[in-house]
């Protein structure tokens, strides 16, 4: 079913400004807060009866294009620690595409509840940081590398969960919010057009069948547009807000996503 959008010979299903919408909500609050994209696009993909495996390939070809509009807005803003990046992109790219691998071979929801599990013990370890007001290091005394390569594994096969599981752990650390988002968040592209490939070369093989994939179009064009829009501004939030404000924010968020996923399971 789609709709005039105003102009002649132009159609426009009303599911892109559904998921415009949806983008736009979603890429503030990873964009600000380093994580929620991936989670929020699977969410309501998932809710909808699509399939894990095209869940996870439709939200992470959005991310390739919203990921690079966020990266450039925390460059912009110099919120990126160009070290700590080299190492999150290197290992998460590698785990992505295993991760993508084993989503197209077995069944994601065995995982889910590691990463549920996780997400609640990381939100209350920021909470807890954030009630303390300890100070940020310069550096997280963490394993780069090792982390992208458990952020990248879990974003992929979960569709959504770099931010959660990478930025969590930063700030569990000690890491300054304003940097391990913004890195984070510039990690997640490439971490992003590498699960795309990974996908696209599987389907192109015959090692996968897109299911549920095809009446997609719309809807990823609306995450995309969404997540584009709201990057900029993202960008600009993570840089004014509060310190404190930031890792409380950052923690409520994540106790939150983790709570409800675990209702989801309980549930089903």
């Amino acid at each position: 079913m789609a709709r005039h959008s105003g102009a002649p010979g132009v159609l426009i299903d009303p599911d892109f400004w559904i998921f415009a919408a949806v983008g736009v909500a979603a890429q503030l609050i990873d964009g600000a807060l380093g994580m929620g994209y991936g989670v929020v696009s699977s969410t309501v993909l998932l809710s909808l009866g699509v399939p894990p495996a095209s869940v996870s390939a439709s939200v992470h070809a959005a991310k390739t294009f919203t990921g690079a509009a966020s990266a450039i807005s925390h460059a912009i803003y110099r919120n990126v620690d160009v070290k700590l990046l080299v190492a999150l992109a290197a290992g998460g790219m590698l785990g992505g595409v295993l991760g993508a691998y084993i989503l197209t071979n077995v069944d994601g929801k065995l995982i889910k509840p590691y990463v549920v599990a996780w997400l609640g013990v990381m939100g209350l370890v920021i909470l807890w940081r954030a009630w303390r007001g300890t100070r940020p290091k310069v550096m997280p005394n963490t394993r780069p590398f090792g982390l992208g390569l458990v952020g990248g594994f879990f974003d992929a096969v979960g569709g959504g969960g770099w931010g959660p599981v990478v930025t969590s752990t930063l700030l569990g650390a000690g890491a300054n919010p304003r940097h391990a988002i913004g890195t984070t968040n510039t990690a997640e592209f490439f971490v992003a057009a590498a699960v795309s490939g990974a996908f696209l070369v599987s389907l192109l093989t015959g090692g996968w069948e897109a299911e549920g994939m095809a009446g997609l179009a719309w809807s990823i064009g609306g995450l995309i547009a969404g997540g584009i829009v709201a990057a900029p501004f993202a960008g600009w939030t993570t840089k004014i807000l509060p310190l404190r404000a930031l890792t409380w924010a950052t923690g409520i968020l994540v106790v939150a996503l983790a709570l409800w996923q675990a209702f989801e399971l309980i549930r089903s």
